[in-house]
């Protein structure tokens, strides 16, 4: 009972800030989806393409920091706690640069090989001019993020993203409805929060940073050998981020191509998906947190209590999700969305949403697992089998046009949980 509630103080803050996320995403599809054409919503859901592969892309900053800090804290060794963070922010802060100098190579690269309509493209494309400023902001946070979660500080990683999430919500109502900015006024309300959710970060990083009163030096921090590991697993994990955002890339691109009607239903219905990944991903921290101080610990019994109680909430989660959209997945479709054509379609494959909280929930879990493990190259390997097979199973179901395009997503989720459920078996 203990554990569970330990899991549950770590999930719950966690969910509620995870899901403020998609609920972002849900208030962008909403803004956009009331207006009087589908290419407004088109056009975000291709620019979010491009970001996902940016931000997301980048996401072992957040991930791998998590593993790190979790295991020093857990070893007590607070000193490298410290130098944990200052190594990741020093990387986070050459990234944003690298971003900043290459962005209209990125987008150039982005937009040949999406190929979308020209309409959409140019939409996009000043969501993009906009929303690229706000990188040194996003990935900062990440490391504020990950280092928290590491510590078991979720209620202050909590309050972070909440702020920034919020005052994203409220700005971009404000600057589409009241200012007329349409799709720059949702890039611009983004920039914005974002900044605003550094701020409070790094008060209330000054703060948690006091706590460990040790002697740190530049030296240790720049010890060739922790950036060597760091690069190392930051390198594994950026490759199986690489290959899910493809995942979820090539899905949006394939739709597109299946006409605007088709690619705004997918844009309606991946909210769906989001929104549970964002809920299952608060256990998936959890494991993160636990399992990383345990390892720290070397007490690899206790490891494997956590992750049968961690998989056995996220089981349940998984179930209400399922029952949610059977139940009210068409009143959730009509309130995202006022154009006929994108709801009667968005109706059509709405089950594949319903069955996708049963077949992923345990790859959501096992990353946590791995990362707090930190066993990176296990996550890699997995990643790139599990795309291997979506692909394949993309190439014999094309005749079924978007609907194999579903199956394939299916395909890929079941893949991911199958061969991590058998590694984490084999190794932990």
């Amino acid at each position: 009972m203990n554990l569970n509630r330990q899991i549950l103080g770590l999930a719950v803050p966690m969910i509620i800030s995870n899901i403020s996320t998609p609920l972002l995403g849900l208030v962008d599809t909403a803004v956009m989806g009331h207006l009087d054409s589908a290419q407004y919503l088109a056009a975000v859901a291709l620019s979010g393409i491009i970001f996902s592969f940016l931000y997301w892309g980048v996401g072992f900053l957040r991930m791998g920091t998590t593993g790190l800090a979790a295991q020093s804290f857990g070893r007590r060794k607070f000193s490298e706690l410290k130098a944990v963070f200052l190594r990741a922010i020093i990387l986070s802060c050459i990234i944003s640069l690298l971003f900043l100098l290459l962005q209209q190579f990125i987008v150039g690269i982005a937009f040949s090989l999406l190929q979308s309509q020209e309409n959409i493209e140019q939409l996009a494309r000043q969501y993009f001019d906009i929303r690229i400023w706000s990188a040194p902001a996003t990935l900062g946070m990440y490391v504020i993020t990950g280092w928290l979660i590491g510590m078991q500080r979720v209620k202050a990683a909590l309050l972070m993203v909440l702020a920034t999430n919020l005052s994203n919500i409220v700005l971009d109502i404000y600057f589409v409805y009241f200012l007329h900015l349409q799709i720059r006024g949702v890039a611009l309300a983004s920039v914005y929060a974002e900044y605003a959710g550094l701020v409070i970060g790094m008060i209330l990083l000054i703060r948690h940073w006091r706590l460990f009163d040790v002697h740190l030096c530049w030296q240790r921090v720049l010890n060739r050998k922790q950036f060597r590991s760091l690069l190392v697993i930051n390198i594994n994990i950026f490759i199986r981020t690489w290959c899910l955002i493809f995942a979820f890339g090539f899905f949006t691109a394939k739709g597109a191509r299946l006409g605007e009607i088709t690619l705004a239903a997918n844009a309606v219905l991946l909210n769906f998906q989001t929104f549970m990944a964002y809920a299952l991903d608060g256990f998936a921290h959890a494991a993160e947190a636990l399992v990383g101080k345990s390892t720290g610990e070397k007490q690899i019994r206790l490891l494997r209590r956590q992750v049968r109680s961690c998989g056995l909430w996220s089981s349940i989660v998984a179930m209400l999700f399922a029952l949610v959209y059977l139940w009210f997945g068409k009143h959730i479709i009509f309130m995202l969305t006022d154009l006929h054509d994108v709801r009667q379609l968005a109706l059509l494959y709405l089950p594949w949403s319903v069955i996708m909280p049963l077949i992923a929930f345990p790859c959501y879990l096992f990353d946590g697992v791995f990362i707090g493990a930190m066993h990176s190259k296990q996550m890699r390997n997995s990643m790139i089998f599990s795309l291997a097979v979506y692909l394949g199973c993309w190439y014999y179901t094309q005749p079924l046009m978007n609907h194999g395009l579903w199956l394939s997503m299916i395909s890929f989720m079941l893949a991911r949980s199958i061969s991590m459920a058998i590694i984490y078996r084999k190794t932990l």
